[in-house]
């Protein structure tokens, strides 16, 4: 990837800055505005784990942004370049992003220095549970404190181990299951969670796509069928934003970007071929079916109709945003676009959905599968049945017509089938995140539309989220 420009601000300092750009719009008194903006405390671990015949010490951190509203939630990423400053600014953003999609939490972030592939199963598993055995003490996972989440470089597996030592440290605490989400099914996990941050991105450009005033803007217009998609990043989120994409919305993945460079096919690329290619090889060289370019960073500035950067902060810099020739940028990954790029492409009239909503679809989920383990029960599990026997009454009655009514009317053969069907839990999942999706990005273009000083979604985005902080703080009486 082209690495962020010297004279380029941090993550930490873009994060800021774009607090700052939509506070200076808003009128709150100066001792909350910086209550609002700094992170309330970040605890930094270093243990050691025996390995490979001598101990090895690690540096973990474990960030607490804001406690306006509790359990705080926000992942844990395992990778080299884990800092205190990256998690302070994930932090920040997870309060904004959960305030945004109405989720009841603050906002807090974890990392771990550490290159997972260089580590076999069983090592990871050491790593992690000494991890989260650190933070449980001293309740940084807790169901009703802290609740963790995978991210970059942690999955499934990661967290059923720490769910597991949390459990093994509180014997008796009935909620244990809720001390962390983005576990599996069978470990306390919900359906729909692997894809949720991927078909989150979908329903935010499916949403978008349903105003004509907003696709103008981008200078798009009808649906997005047939609309040429490139994807930088094809891990979890990158992945299943564009095979739904691909699969249901009939765009067209013409580009694909990894660190071992980019593939091309204005035909439209076969996402899981792809994906499975990239499992097996370790990257995108080699893949048979389309053009490779070993400088997978110039892809970015490849034409096409919706950019999705889904991988790692600031790769859209100084560098290279005047090149960008999307009209429509949707920020899949935490912090993409800097905030020096953010500035020159809105003054070349690009739209960006910003990461603070369009990746809300993890922490969306996350609380679901978060209330579902302090309920103890599966959604779905008391009425799909009822539902369905209800639905029956109609079916029986348009049978008895049908028959009345002889040649003249047919049911139709699908019908009875479709909505006989009661929701299962992938589909209640998939509506409360639709849901959660389109109501925050109506909160963002009334913002948008409706203030002539606010220009951009990510503005909009952030006014609509400190608002929501602010308010909470106010009923606390702080």
């Amino acid at each position: 990837m082209s690495a962020v420009p010297s004279n380029e601000p941090t993550f930490r300092q873009s994060v800021d800055l774009m607090y700052n750009r939509a506070v200076a719009l808003m009128d709150l008194p100066p001792g909350l505005e910086e209550k609002i903006r700094v992170c309330n405390a970040t605890y930094t671990v270093r243990f050691g784990v025996r390995l490979r015949g001598k101990i090895q010490t690690f540096t973990g951190y474990r960030s607490v942004h804001s406690e306006h509203m509790e359990p705080v939630k926000g992942g844990i990423r395992y990778a080299l370049a884990v800092n205190q400053d990256e998690v302070e600014a994930l932090a920040a953003l997870m309060t904004y992003k959960c305030a945004l999609v109405e989720a009841p939490f603050g906002g807090s972030k974890g990392g771990l220095c550490v290159d997972p592939r260089l580590y076999d199963e069983h090592e990871l598993e050491q790593i992690t549970r000494r991890f989260a055995y650190e933070l449980a003490k001293r309740d940084l996972i807790h169901p009703s404190q802290n609740v963790p989440a995978p991210d970059m470089g942690t999955g499934e597996r990661e967290m059923a181990w720490i769910a597991d030592q949390y459990a093994r440290m509180n014997t008796t605490d009935i909620n244990a299951r809720a001390c962390v989400t983005g576990k599996p099914l069978n470990a306390g996990g919900i359906h729909g969670r692997v894809e949720a941050t991927g078909r989150g991105v979908q329903y935010a450009l499916r949403e978008f796509f349903r105003y004509a005033d907003d696709k103008a803007a981008a200078g798009l217009s009808g649906t997005l069928d047939g609309k040429r998609v490139i994807v930088q990043g094809l891990g979890n989120v990158g992945f299943h934003a564009a095979k739904f994409l691909r699969d249901e919305d009939g765009a067209k993945i013409i580009g694909i970007i990894e660190h071992d460079g980019a593939l091309l096919d204005e035909r439209g690329l076969d996402v899981e071929a792809v994906r499975d290619w990239i499992v097996r090889h370790g990257g995108v060289t080699g893949y048979p079916d389309a053009t490779h370019t070993a400088e997978g960073h110039s892809v970015l500035e490849a034409e096409c109709d919706i950019l999705i950067p889904a991988a790692l902060e600031g790769v859209i810099n100084l560098s290279n945003a005047h090149s960008i020739k999307a009209p429509l940028i949707i920020e899949a990954a935490n912090g993409p676009v800097t905030a020096g790029a953010d500035e020159i492409l809105r003054d070349k009239g690009v739209v960006i959905i910003p990461d603070m909503f369009a990746n809300a679809g993890g922490v969306t989920v996350s609380y679901f599968e978060w209330v579902k383990n302090l309920s103890h029960i599966r959604f779905g599990r008391m009425q799909r049945r009822q539902e369905e026997s209800r639905h029956q009454l109609v079916v029986d009655e348009l049978e008895r017509l049908d028959a009345a009514l002889g040649d003249t009317w047919d049911l139709a053969p699908s019908f009875k089938e479709k909505y006989l069907r009661g929701a299962d839990e992938l589909e209640l999942v998939r509506s409360g995140l639709d849901d959660t999706m389109r109501i925050a990005y109506q909160a963002m273009r009334e913002v948008w539309h409706g203030r002539p000083e606010v220009k951009d979604l990510r503005t909009a985005a952030y006014i609509v989220a400190i608002e929501r902080v602010a308010a909470s703080y106010r009923a606390k009486g702080l």
